[in-house]
């Protein structure tokens, strides 16, 4: 009821709201409809018969005005106590650290990148420079910050959904000549915290959620399990140029050369160790066997509710790439073995739609012929045949990065189209 009225008010209204006790997954026919008769419904009654009052929205203060002052430690409690601030400290935002930032980039102050929902709140270039002045961005990542923005605003992401139940996270992809310029670490350690390009923008990116698309937990963000904020990723491009592979930014529309940043939000990920073998025909099975074990709910995002928006993240290290470019492979071939390796039984994937997750899914068969499924999931009418965990091996998305002396890998599992991946390419800025 919180989410409800946060949202409405967000959105510039006052929705009446109806009150329907426990989960509606998580009861019996009967529990559901006594619930509704005897206490839903009076609340609708209500709300149909009584005059509703205007929304009333807090006045928010200026961009330029001066919130509190003060010492570190003030300022800090200050911002917790308002819920300006993740828990961590931040670094307060004066006006003279903002304008530092500002003069890395040759947009406006006041320019509008985007109105961010819930809150329906305008993104400027003024509260990018707060928020990553707060995250201990250093100036020089302006530009890198504006991009995230307007791919935050970018309506195909759907940054609405960043407060979803299973708590997915978005993890921010970079690609380009700025991965050295700026010193992010794209080998050894990669996702973890300590690079301060990597962590800063990170940090930077939920802070933005926080404060003006506001995602607040227990408020708007409902996450049942929540992620934190994920370290940038950075493509190793010295290895992707060596095996002739496409960086990331170029199968998002981009040309190598080109810095751009792509967000996608997951919901978990896992790590494939020890990858033996010297061939694409002895590591592949392993690695075609986690993507399949890593995708299960997400399943939904591939044949039911929102088909073929599933686009699920494999990471290899620099050794494992090699091998498989060494061997004559392209990265499409890479794609098209996970595609037609990493399989269910369609019985199993029907069952998860049907009897686990209650999607209005029973028979894939049925989909095709309806036309709602492509025909690759009803070669047959055997229940027992294999079946594809996304709709197509172009939906597969593969990275280049971590420790170049290791045989590792590790699979995302993508939320769909509730965080569907967005590339903005960076702006040529000075830096």
């Amino acid at each position: 009821m919180g989410q409800a009225a946060a949202t409405t008010i967000g959105l510039g209204m006052k929705l009446p709201l109806a009150f329907v006790p426990g989960h509606t997954g998580a009861q019996s026919a009967q529990q559901l409809r006594r619930n509704i008769l005897d206490v839903t419904l009076a609340h609708v009654i209500d709300n149909l018969t009584a005059a509703q009052g205007e929304a009333e929205i807090e006045r928010e203060p200026g961009a330029r005005d001066i919130v509190c002052s003060g010492a570190f430690a003030e300022i800090n409690r200050e911002f917790i106590e308002r819920e300006w601030s993740d828990g961590l400290p931040i670094v307060p935002p004066t006006r003279a650290a903002v304008e530092t930032f500002l003069r890395h980039t040759t947009r406006a102050a006041g320019e509008v990148l985007g109105v961010i929902l819930p809150d329906s709140r305008a993104a400027t270039v003024w509260s990018v420079a707060v928020n990553g002045v707060m995250a201990g961005c250093k100036p020089q990542y302006m530009p890198i910050l504006v991009a995230l923005v307007e791919a935050m605003a970018d309506p195909a992401y759907g940054v609405e959904h960043s407060g979803n139940t299973p708590g997915g996270e978005t993890l921010i992809i970079l690609n380009g000549p700025i991965v050295k310029r700026l010193g992010f670490n794209y080998t050894q350690g990669v996702l973890r915290d300590g690079f301060q390009p990597n962590t800063a923008i990170g940090r930077f990116w939920r802070l933005y959620l926080r404060n003006v698309a506001g995602f607040l937990p227990h408020k708007n963000d409902k996450a049942t399990f929540g992620n934190t904020w994920r370290v940038v990723l950075a493509e190793n491009e010295d290895v992707l140029g060596a095996i002739g592979w496409a960086p990331n930014n170029v199968e998002m529309g981009f040309s190598a050369a080109d810095d751009t940043v792509t967000i996608a939000r997951y919901t978990g990920g896992n790590l494939i160790a020890n990858v033996s073998g010297s061939t694409p025909q002895e590591i592949m099975p392993y690695l075609a066997d986690s993507l399949q074990r890593q995708i299960n709910w997400q399943l939904t995002f591939t044949v039911g509710s929102a088909p073929g928006t599933e686009r699920p993240l494999v990471l290899l290290s620099p050794i494992l790439a090699e091998i498989i470019a060494k061997a004559g492979w392209t990265k499409d071939d890479t794609k098209r073995y996970l595609f037609e390796h990493a399989r269910m039984p369609a019985w199993q994937l029907e069952r998860q739609l049907r009897d686990w997750n209650y999607k209005p899914l029973w028979n894939l068969a049925e989909e095709v012929r309806a036309g709602r499924s492509p025909k690759v999931f009803a070669e047959s009418e055997d229940p027992n045949r294999m079946v594809p965990v996304v709709e197509k091996a172009a939906d597969i998305m593969i990275a280049v990065t971590g420790d170049p002396l290791r045989t590792n890998a590790y699979v995302f599992a993508h939320n769909g189209v509730l965080g569907y991946p967005v590339a903005k390419r960076i702006g040529t800025d000075p830096i």
